[in-house]
């Protein structure tokens, strides 16, 4: 399979990012460390170029209906401004993808979905648009950059007008940014830092981007690549498509009945409603290691007599813990916080401890 290029790909090498195929897209995974790139992140400000992520609009009087018919959450409580969280329920019980739904007013609608799922989004959903909703893929004209940080708030803010201090969480706005018009800036972080997502036209993306370091010299901006993304999303307990969620995987089972509304009908609805009458038989969890270990995806989880009670999908060592934490599905008589389970490491059993999530405190 051909691996796709984003925009600024060309800048990212010469900023020496470590490029490496994901998603179908050649993307940067570092640029110093993971370590350095995650305190960077928690401490001060940094950028993640994020434009492989697909992005879909959809119009018109229909476009609410066909919404509601293929997501989980209920995008009628949307007002203009206001983003949800929702997932694409499949109809066999899994996820085919989770996303964000974007009202810009009314009949006027953006979903941001993965990038390794574009094509099979867009099927998924043409294949329910059958009032004819207008649907079209922005994907490959729209770049994304998330600047995550406690002073990304103060850099971006020299940039535009609107008044970033009153976009709240999972809200945006419109408007000039960088001298760039119908700029998206969206406080919808995936790194439980603070800071904001600015979609931008692709044509726009190099003058934005380095419109953005400007601006945040005196802050010591960085450029941060996919494995800090990884452990700062983790360290939120923040399910990622492909490890913690996929086609298999129950939205009730991998904790996400807050975005699974039965106050209408949707794809498999009717079998899902069943389940959490009759309740899941594996949970998503989130764990601390108490021995020393290091958790990777498709560990097995185990009990203290060494029986397989389920499967760690993301795992990694904690910066700010200085310990390991993942998540993972176990049967759902041990999913209680404070549950002692073991994690088989090579063979050895070491000790880990059902957590709360998100690990650590914003």
């Amino acid at each position: 399979m051909d691996v796709k290029k984003i925009p600024l790909n060309d800048l990212h090498e010469k900023l020496g990012g470590k490029m490496v195929p994901f998603a179908g897209f050649n993307m940067p995974v570092r640029y110093s460390s993971d370590i350095e790139e995650h305190m960077t992140v928690r401490k001060g400000v940094g950028v993640f170029d994020v434009s492989h992520m697909g992005e879909f609009t959809i119009k018109g009087p229909q476009a609410l209906d066909l919404i509601q018919r293929v997501t989980s959450n209920d995008a009628s409580k949307l007002i203009d401004g206001q983003a949800q969280y929702t997932c694409l329920p499949n109809k066999t019980g899994g996820i085919v993808d989770d996303l964000i739904v974007y009202k810009i007013k009314d009949n006027d609608y953006m979903l941001v979905v993965n990038a390794s799922n574009i094509e099979k989004d867009w099927d998924w959903i043409a294949s329910f648009n059958t009032k004819g909703a207008e649907m079209k893929n922005i994907s490959d004209t729209t770049c994304l950059f998330a600047v995550q940080g406690p002073k990304a708030t103060g850099v971006l803010q020299s940039l535009t007008q609107i008044d970033l201090s009153k976009i709240q969480y999972y809200h945006f706005a419109i408007g000039e940014f960088a001298g760039v018009q119908n700029v998206c800036i969206s406080n919808t972080g995936y790194t439980g830092a603070g800071g904001f997502e600015i979609y931008c036209p692709a044509a726009q993306a190099e003058h934005v981007w380095n419109a953005i370091f400007a601006a945040g010299k005196n802050d010591n901006i960085k450029p941060i690549g996919l494995g800090a993304r990884d452990t700062l999303r983790l360290e939120m307990g923040f399910c990622l498509y492909g490890n913690d969620i996929d086609d298999s995987t129950s939205p009730l089972e991998a904790g996400l009945g807050w975005v699974t509304k039965f106050t209408k009908e949707f794809t498999n609805s009717a079998n899902i409603k069943k389940q959490k009458e009759e309740g899941v038989k594996r949970k998503l969890v989130g764990f601390k290691m108490i021995d020393k270990g290091i958790p990777r995806h498709d560990y097995v989880i185990k009990d203290a007599s060494g029986q397989a009670i389920g499967k760690v999908t993301s795992g990694t060592m904690s910066p700010m813990l200085g310990i390991g934490i993942g998540l993972g599905y176990v049967t759902t008589e041990y999913s209680k916080i404070d549950t002692e389970i073991y994690i088989d490491v090579r063979g050895k059993l070491l000790k880990a401890v059902v957590s709360k999530t998100p690990f650590i405190n914003k």
